[in-house]
């Protein structure tokens, strides 16, 4: 039994102009038949994640952008400038279709069993283009929620609960036993230190306020320390030698946190040093930059000796390198632990239209914890 199903439908794309300028609007596409092997869903929610913003505004200015109509929804238009546009230049004048998750029914199915056995459930799926009212994926692609879980439930399976889980596999395969972890107070680091009072993990987390401190001490983090006090180094090293971390993901990027973990790991090493070395503790001390809430170039200060790495870390880049055993495995845990473990919390749900409205843009643009928007492309 299938849906009846329209024949277009709207999806969301960026568009980055050799102009020098951004535009973002609703772009009428075809509904896809399935093939043999494909499924077609009618998504209901995706979050709206830092990785989304950075293909949804490019390098613009959004501080400056311009809001308009065209004959399928609104259009929001905004400068690039000319420092952004030497690394726009792999997407000039590309309609880019936006949102790397989400979750919705599955509406129509290729004729394979596997598609068949996935008609009127409700999936997740990680797989691109989610901003649209239908998607066409391979059934392999979805992950069927439990019983009762809802899209919403389902919209955020993937990114954050993999990037979660893929710190503390990457701290194991690298021999480490404990981490830091900066936006600590973000919905992946909630769900973060979850995994790390369940799995019996020493977890350092980094905020950037009182406010945010607070609530990851109400759910339980032993170890948390506010980069915006004037005793944050002290607080940063303390904890440090609590867990014995010497592995950190940062989701900052800019500016001298990275550094300074770095700095902090030193400190904590030589406290229980047992000689001096002119090159510094022999512990080896990891950064992985993940994310780049600020904008600004990384600033290192070198006093931590010579055993040490400073790199980036990316989901996809990982899961490939583990391969389809452990991510399995690693999705076995998600479903098994959706509203528990892996529970996400949203400000706000928008449409696809509402989600190119000024008051959107102005605060999920802003990327700051604890705003987090799901977009509905099937509301309204």
């Amino acid at each position: 039994m299938t849906t009846p199903i329209q024949n277009t439908a709207l999806e969301l794309r960026s568009l980055v102009k050799a102009s020098g300028e951004l535009e973002l609007s609703l772009a009428p596409v075809p509904v896809p038949v399935p093939a043999e092997n494909e499924v077609l869903v009618r998504v209901e929610a995706s979050p709206i994640n830092p990785s989304d913003i950075g293909l949804l505004f490019g390098a613009a200015d959004m501080s400056s952008a311009v809001f308009s109509r065209n004959a399928s929804g609104p259009v929001v238009t905004a400068p690039i400038p000319e420092r952004g546009m030497k690394s726009m230049a792999g997407r000039l004048d590309q309609l880019l279709p936006v949102g790397n998750e989400g979750a919705g029914v599955v509406v129509a199915a290729g004729a394979s069993p596997a598609a068949q056995a996935l008609l009127g459930k409700t999936v997740a799926v990680l797989a691109g283009a989610m901003y649209a009212q239908y998607r066409c994926v391979p059934a392999d692609q979805c992950l069927p929620l439990p019983a009762g879980a809802t899209a919403a439930q389902g919209a955020s399976a993937f990114v954050n609960p993999l990037t979660a889980l893929g710190m503390v596999e990457t701290m194991r395969n690298e021999g480490h036993k404990a981490l830091v972890h900066t936006a600590a107070a973000s919905n992946l680091g909630q769900m973060l230190n979850r995994i790390c009072i369940r799995d019996g993990i020493g977890l350092v987390n980094i905020v950037r306020s009182s406010q945010q401190a607070e609530l990851l001490r109400g759910m339980g983090a032993r170890y948390v320390v506010d980069s915006s006090t004037d005793n944050f180094m002290q607080e940063l090293t303390d904890a440090l030698v609590g867990t014995g971390a010497t592995i950190a993901f940062d989701a900052i990027g800019g500016g001298r946190l990275a550094g300074q973990i770095l700095s902090g790991m030193e400190a904590a090493a030589n406290r229980t040093a047992k000689e001096y070395s002119r090159y510094g503790s022999t512990t080896f001390k990891q950064v992985y930059i993940y994310g780049g809430l600020d904008t600004r170039p990384t600033e290192i200060v070198r006093d931590f000796g010579m055993t040490w790495s400073m790199g980036g870390w990316l989901l996809f880049p990982f899961l490939q390198k583990v391969g389809p055993e452990v991510v399995a495995r690693l999705k076995q845990r998600v479903a098994a632990e959706l509203t528990t473990t892996f529970a996400s919390h949203y400000t706000k749900e928008v449409s696809l239209s509402e989600a190119l409205g000024a008051d959107a843009v102005a605060v999920y643009g802003r990327r700051s914890t604890g705003e987090k928007y799901l977009l509905n492309p099937s509301r309204g």
